[in-house]
C-alpha cells in the first residue's frame, strides 16, 4: 500500500481547521473531475459514509468511504477523524489531525494509506507522491475558504 502524510500549521482556531476539513462536500469542489456526496443524514459522526466519484463519464469511479474515527477538538484538545476507503477501486484509509500549534494556530496532519487496484505495489512510491501532490493542495484550498 502506498503510505504518505502531510502537515500544515494555519493561523486558524482547531474547530474552524476542524469545520473546514470536515465539510464533506468541499472535497469535490477543490479536487478535479470529483463529487463527493454523503450518503448519510447528518450530523457527521461515526458511521457517516462518503461517496467520491472522480473522473468522466464511463470512466469514473466511486470512492466509498465510512467515518470509523469522530473526535471534534474540544478546546485545546486535538480532533481526529479516519476514514476507512472501501471501494472496489480504492481500499484503505484517510486520518486527519487537527491540533494545537505553535503561537495559537492550528495544526493539521492528514495521514493516508491507499491501495488502487490494477496498480502493481512496485508503482506505490509514485502513488504515494501523487497522493501527496493531490491532497496537498486539496488541503491548502480547504483551509483557505471559510
Amino acid at each position: 500500500m502506498a503510505e504518505f502524510q502531510l502537515q500544515r500549521t494555519v493561523p486558524l482556531p482547531l474547530d474552524e481547521a476542524w469545520r473546514r476539513l470536515t465539510r464533506w462536500h468541499r472535497h469535490g469542489e477543490a479536487v478535479s473531475l470529483t463529487r463527493v456526496t454523503v450518503t448519510t443524514p447528518p450530523p457527521t459522526g461515526e458511521g457517516t459514509r462518503i461517496v467520491a466519484r472522480t473522473g468522466l463519464g464511463p470512466l469514473a469511479f466511486d470512492d466509498p468511504m465510512e467515518v470509523t474515527l469522530w473526535q471534534p477538538p474540544d478546546g485545546d484538545v486535538p480532533g481526529r477523524c479516519r476514514l476507512e476507503k472501501r471501494g472496489r477501486v480504492v481500499r484503505g484509509w484517510a486520518e486527519l489531525e487537527v491540533r494545537p500549534g505553535p503561537g495559537g494556530r492550528a495544526r493539521v496532519v492528514w495521514r493516508e494509506q491507499i491501495r488502487v487496484r490494477g496498480v502493481p505495489g512496485v508503482l506505490d512510491p509514485v502513488l504515494a507522491r501523487a497522493g501527496r501532490q493531490v491532497f496537498g493542495r486539496t488541503v491548502n484550498r480547504l483551509l483557505r475558504q471559510p
